[in-house]
């Protein structure tokens, strides 16, 4: 087979510029794909502030944190009921299940789930804080935007 007219072979600095470029492609190409599956399955943080101003769209999974709110624990077998606050706004939150031992009243709490369409949060998870001094950074940094640390 017999080259065509006018075209030579690539130098072989020019050859590593095609490879790096290709390279740099497959790299972007795949990052891309990477953060367009994380950002379909991230789990985003609200305090009971950020949900006022704007509410997550129903069957969305996400992460409330606060506070939780003093005399609004009311437990009724498997099923527990709350509210989770920032001292600014309270979220009703439904549970079913065990909660943590360290799950009180006045503590820091992370609880996982969705708001339904009718606008209720029901929790997968709870978290709970492990020690006197702990709280989530989340809900401390909540805390602290809305000006009244617990």
């Amino acid at each position: 087979m017999t080259a065509r007219p006018g075209f030579k072979r690539l130098r072989p600095k020019h050859q590593r510029l095609v490879l790096l470029v290709a390279a740099l492609t497959v790299l972007g190409g795949a990052s891309a794909l990477a953060l367009s599956t994380i950002g379909d399955t991230a789990t985003y943080f609200y305090a009971p502030s950020d949900v006022l101003a704007r509410a997550p769209e129903a069957g969305r999974a996400i992460r409330l944190g606060g506070l939780v709110e003093r005399g609004s624990v009311v437990h009724a077998g498997a099923l527990t009921r709350f509210r989770v606050t920032d001292n600014a706004h309270e979220v009703a939150v439904t549970y079913t299940g065990i909660v943590p031992d360290l799950f009180r009243e006045g503590q820091g709490v992370i609880t996982e789930g969705r708001f339904t369409a009718g606008g209720a949060f029901v929790a997968d998870t709870v978290l709970a804080k492990h020690d006197e001094k702990y709280m989530p950074p989340e809900v401390a940094g909540s805390l602290h935007k809305v000006g009244r640390v617990g």
